[in-house]
């Protein structure tokens, strides 16, 4: 009988404030997607990856080319996943520079037909658009497979109770966790990529 595989399953956060509502967010997408693995059976590790503690690696890595050793070993988490969850906050917008600076620094195929469920905070619900016009087109044109439910959390969201036309936040997390956790179980696992530093130097 062949040995059960645990999942990888990596949140990446940019939030910038402690404590952030952002990171509260990825944390509970990835509890609800943990617990939806679990009961399929399927054995998961979970590793979270806060951007606010990489934004000056990130930096360094955009001039330089070659990534210091904290923020190779998240590249390197992202990479080896075999699911990402990608939550931000919105500025002007649009998600962060951080965010992006972030993405940008990942190699342009490790994503490829990998699971990733995204998310975004911001102050109001005005913002929710976020997840289809910017953070649903860049992992696509990732060719990731995104989740169709994403999830957006506005500040009245945290302890609201919705509306007639909104289900409330834990309702959504959890149907996107389970969503995404059925995705990762029926998603074949990818041969490693090459995530060297010259792989990943972006062209400017």
């Amino acid at each position: 009988m062949k040995p059960q595989q645990t999942l990888k399953l990596v949140a990446v956060s940019a939030g910038l404030s402690v404590p952030s509502s952002t990171r509260l967010l990825a944390d509970r997408l990835s509890e609800s997607v943990r617990q939806g693995l679990m009961g399929q059976g399927v054995d998961v590790e979970v590793h979270v990856i806060e951007l606010r503690e990489l934004a000056v690696p990130i930096a360094n890595h955009l001039v330089t080319g070659f990534p210091p050793p904290a923020l190779d070993d998240a590249i390197e988490a992202v990479t080896e996943a075999d699911g990402v969850i990608a939550v931000t906050p919105v500025f002007t917008g649009s998600y962060s520079g951080l965010f992006k600076s972030f993405f940008d620094l990942i190699d342009p195929d490790a994503l490829t037909g990998k699971p990733v469920l995204i998310g975004a905070t911001g102050g109001t619900a005005r913002h929710s658009l976020v997840l289809e016009h910017a953070l649903r087109p860049l992992f696509a044109y990732l060719r990731a497979i995104v989740a169709p439910t994403a999830v957006y959390a506005a500040s009245e969201d945290w302890g609201g109770t919705g509306d007639a036309l909104t289900d409330t936040l834990p309702v959504r997390i959890d149907r996107a966790g389970e969503q995404f956790a059925r995705l990762m179980a029926t998603t074949p696992r990818r041969e490693p990529v090459d995530t060297s530093p010259l792989a990943a130097l972006p062209i400017a």
